[in-house]
């Protein structure tokens, strides 16, 4: 509970800075080109607070957990509800986003990623239930993170959703700093991005397999069963 506070107030701090920033550009709605104007050295300092929040989101899940996993879980919780409440937390704050679909530009870090909110909301989503199972379910921990039959899909579609976010900046990057500026994505890659989600639950699905599959197999459960028979 205190991991999902800290995420949810941090998530207003961010909302906020958010909005004076983008009152001070006249940009609002992000879907615009150059939507962070050379201003006053502004593009640099952004940068380094997208890295600092994602540090202190880190920082939150190592200082929660016992352990390399519940440590994980706890970041990966503090990232989806962060995300998630960032968005909702706009809605009053600006009026934006009108839909999961409007386009926003999530993170400069290294190229600007661009995508509808609906994509790195359900990201947040694989997130939070992740962390919440092996953070609250002790037992699912005692597997790592799964070995090599978890760890390579999930690492592939991790790339792919990069790419996707990505994936225009790519290549409008050797046409320098300034066509990145003026650079508005008009498709998003559905198809390769829902792929992406998919190799990305992997790990949800495996930990519920591994929760049925200990339940079902506890005598304890199985003899209270008998008895209720």
């Amino acid at each position: 509970m205190a991991v999902v506070l800290f995420a949810t107030a941090f998530a207003w701090v961010e909302s906020a800075i958010v909005f004076y920033l983008r009152t001070m550009v006249d940009r609002l709605e992000p879907y615009q080109a150059n939507p962070l104007p050379l201003f006053a050295g502004l593009a640099g300092v952004e940068v380094i607070r997208e890295a600092a929040t994602m540090f202190m989101l880190a920082t939150v899940g190592f200082l929660a957990g016992r352990d390399r996993v519940s440590r994980w879980g706890y970041a990966m919780i503090a990232f989806g509800v962060w995300d998630i409440c960032y968005y909702l937390f706009l809605i009053p704050m600006t009026g934006w986003p009108h839909s999961l679909l409007d386009w926003d530009i999530l993170f400069l870090i290294p190229l600007p990623w661009w995508g509808p909110v609906l994509a790195p909301t359900l990201i947040a989503t694989l997130m939070i239930a992740w962390g919440t199972l092996v953070t609250q379910v002790p037992r699912l921990r005692t597997g790592g993170f799964g070995g090599a039959r978890v760890l390579l899909p999930t690492g592939l579609g991790i790339l792919l959703a990069l790419y996707v976010f990505m994936a225009d900046a790519i290549h409008v990057a050797p046409q320098g700093e300034q066509a990145l500026r003026q650079m508005l994505p008009t498709q998003f890659n559905w198809p390769l991005f829902l792929l992406a989600c998919a190799l990305m639950s992997i790990p949800v699905l495996t930990l519920l397999r591994r929760s049925r599959s200990a339940a079902s197999e506890n005598p304890l459960s199985q003899s209270t069963s008998c008895a209720c028979r």
